[in-house]
């Protein structure tokens, strides 16, 4: 990445502080970071000149600039990764980005960054990565918050509308678009409910320029998804060696009452929080309503 992409890269932070309710001028240093693995290289966004209070994964077809608004709430230095095959880090040649593959990449840059011993917090496929990183390497994690998934997420996927599935739709869909105005409609129209201005400063920092000219995702969407990997993890829920939060978004048909039965009898002491009026982003819906479910589950106040 040059001088001036990094400089675009976080042109857009005056926006998610005012959306943070925070002051322009009392934005935090950040920076991105690359380190090589035996998955390929790994990129995340350090905010904060101290070490990392908190790692934070994203969701399938995400990236780590979904959390820039939580992390400018929550005003503590934190780690936002991108995992493999998203964002800035290197996609795999098998498409394997299941969540016991990802830990593994994760674990090996974690090291590398010497941070470990502090929460994980994940959403959607970064939240089931997060379970696997506690029980697969427990120096990483010193507790865990799965936000709006559980390994059971692919079984109910496969029953919901396209219009319930919201943005995850996009994953497989239309990979290359003539303008980026046309691919911030496509965003807009599968998340009605989140502000456009909103939506597009997502798609800009999701989306890269093709040599033609047109727009294409930033993540590979060939990305596998195996549903008995996925259901493997309510085996690591119940020999989970760490306190989980689990954060559900209010509006969201991603996890259901029957989930959370499931993840209470794998998980006796399972603290439930739901954050109301969001979707299955609740990072992206709710911010600031996340960033304070967060400072109150981590202290981090």
């Amino acid at each position: 990445m040059s001088d001036d992409d990094a400089a675009d890269e976080f042109s857009l932070l005056a926006e998610n502080a005012e959306e943070a309710g925070i002051p322009v001028d009392d934005l935090p240093a950040v920076r991105r970071v690359m380190v090589e693995t035996p998955a390929g290289g790994l990129s995340a966004l350090r905010w904060g000149d101290e070490p990392p209070r908190l790692v934070l994964l994203h969701g399938g077809g995400q990236n780590a600039h979904t959390w820039d608004t939580v992390i400018l709430g929550l005003g503590v230095p934190a780690l936002a990764v991108d995992l493999p095959g998203h964002g800035h880090s290197a996609w795999r040649e098998d498409a394997d980005y299941s969540p016991a593959t990802n830990a593994a990449a994760v674990a090996a840059a974690l090291s590398a960054w010497d941070v470990g011993s502090v929460p994980l917090v994940g959403m959607s496929l970064g939240g089931l990565t997060a379970i696997a990183l506690a029980v697969r390497f427990p120096e990483t994690a010193s507790r865990i918050v799965v936000v709006d998934v559980t390994p059971s997420v692919l079984a109910r996927v496969a029953h919901m509308s396209t219009r319930q599935r919201g943005t995850t739709a996009l994953i497989g869909g239309t990979a290359v678009f003539d303008d980026l105005d046309t691919m911030v409609d496509a965003a807009a129209a599968a998340a009605p409910q989140r502000p456009r201005a909103s939506m597009r400063r997502g798609v800009l920092h999701n989306a890269r320029r093709l040599p033609d000219g047109r727009w294409t995702w930033r993540y590979d969407q060939q990305q596998r998804a195996d549903a008995t990997a996925y259901e493997a993890l309510w085996a690591d829920v119940a020999a989970g060696p760490v306190q989980i939060t689990l954060v559900r978004g209010g509006d969201s048909p991603f996890v259901g009452d029957e989930d959370v039965a499931e993840f209470v009898r794998r998980c006796p002491d399972l603290t439930v929080e739901v954050v109301a009026g969001a979707g299955h982003s609740v990072q992206s819906d709710r911010p600031r309503e996340l960033a304070a479910v967060l400072r109150t589950a981590l202290q981090l106040g």
